[in-house]
């Protein structure tokens, strides 16, 4: 949309009706059930309520899958000092308690949203997500949160993804034009991309440009999309996700971490290859259904645990649309929507060598564990063949 000078879409709802459920008495009977499922499950109930998404540090680092110093490591020494427990007692020190989490919009159940303020009071970014503390401090080296805030809030103005521009600094930081845990080095990078100077203007160009003009091989992107905040050898499920989803290195198209870390929806060993193909697999099914119901990702966790929570869903659905539908339903309708996509990347030149992650990760070894990205290519090929 941006490279051909869209700005904007505009919805014009005057003289819309609102949207009423074709079968109301149900429709509230099964949200009530919904709603009750996402409170009582222990990441949708408890830990994103009170901590926010960048509860996950101090887990993915504990985990050894946390990226460090553009994925050379890891494990963050310091991530403490970045992690969901000091962001939420921070900003609720700072802005009154509260201030670290709260709905996203009406009616938000979860609310793992948050307001982050600088350290006179005043309002500096709303609350830095996980994967952005990671992009901009775990992976540049910075453990300073009020530093990766004003990175995030610089990033909202100039209209840049976090990941791909923490991602980028992290190559740019590899390739000597800043040192790793230079936080200031890091503001004055983005404020290039601001300025559009030639700096800038190959910085905003994302990592894979950034590691091509300086001539570096270790560039984390999948299809030129740079990887999110965990490491493909230390969750190798993740980096079947990472390899094989149509839009590059996206960790919510298939979010192995539920069973390779956390132990939602079952357990698969993050380590080895085994089961991973087919973790992926059906979390991508689940997640391309999910998502076409405009419904928040964040429910996975509760209705892969949960299949009270998982019928209320589909009761839900059912009853607003007036459809009885079925757990097969939405497979169906995930795999349709996957083999749309496919197609579509088909018909514009992509080829199955384009699933595959960059090879440093297949050579070098991810400290602590000292693993390989070990699943194997021909196993990549097969994660759409259900």
């Amino acid at each position: 949309m941006g490279s051909k000078g869209v700005k904007a879409i505009v919805v014009d709802d005057a003289g819309c009706a609102v949207r009423s459920p074709k079968n109301a008495d149900p429709f509230k009977e099964a949200n009530k059930a919904f709603v009750a499922g996402l409170r009582k499950h222990g990441v949708t109930g408890q830990g994103l309520p009170t901590y926010g998404t960048n509860v996950l540090t101090n887990v993915i680092n504990e985990a050894g899958a946390y990226p460090t110093k553009n994925f050379m490591w890891g494990r963050f020494d310091t991530c403490a000092k970045i992690s969901g427990e000091t962001q939420a007692e921070t900003e609720n020190t700072r802005g009154g308690e509260g201030s670290a989490t709260h709905g996203c919009h009406r009616g938000c159940v979860i609310r793992c949203s948050g307001t982050y303020y600088d350290k006179d009071g005043h309002y500096l970014t709303k609350q830095p997500e996980y994967e952005t503390v990671w992009a901009h401090g775990g992976n540049c080296g910075i453990d300073d949160l009020d530093a990766i805030a004003m990175l995030d809030r610089l990033d909202d103005d100039y209209g840049l993804d976090t990941i791909e521009m923490g991602a980028t600094i992290g190559v740019a930081m590899e390739a000597g034009i800043a040192k790793f845990g230079d936080a200031q080095a890091a503001i004055n990078l983005v404020k290039e991309v601001g300025k559009g100077t030639p700096l800038g203007r190959i910085l905003g160009n994302g990592a894979a440009v950034t590691g091509r003009v300086f001539g570096i091989e270790r560039v984390p992107v999948v299809k030129g999309q740079a990887m999110p905040a965990y490491d493909p050898r230390g969750i190798q499920g993740i980096g079947v996700t990472y390899a094989t989803t149509t839009q590059g290195a996206d960790h919510t198209a298939g979010y192995a971490v539920t069973a390779n870390v956390l132990g939602v929806g079952g357990s698969v060993n993050p380590l080895k290859p085994e089961g991973q193909i087919e973790l992926s697999r059906n979390l991508q099914i689940a997640t391309a259904a999910i998502d076409s119901t405009g419904m928040c990702l964040f429910i996975a966790f509760a209705i892969l645990d949960q299949p009270d929570t998982f019928q209320a869903l589909l009761d839900l659905l059912g009853s607003f649309t007036g459809q009885k539908l079925t757990g097969d339903d939405v497979v169906g309708l995930g795999k349709s929507i996957l083999k749309m996509e496919r197609e579509f990347n088909q018909k514009a030149g992509f080829t199955k060598e384009m699933d595959r992650l960059p090879g440093y990760f297949k050579k070098e070894k991810l400290p602590p564990h000292d693993v390989i990205f070990m699943v194997k290519d021909e196993d990549l090929d097969q994660v759409f063949n259900w």
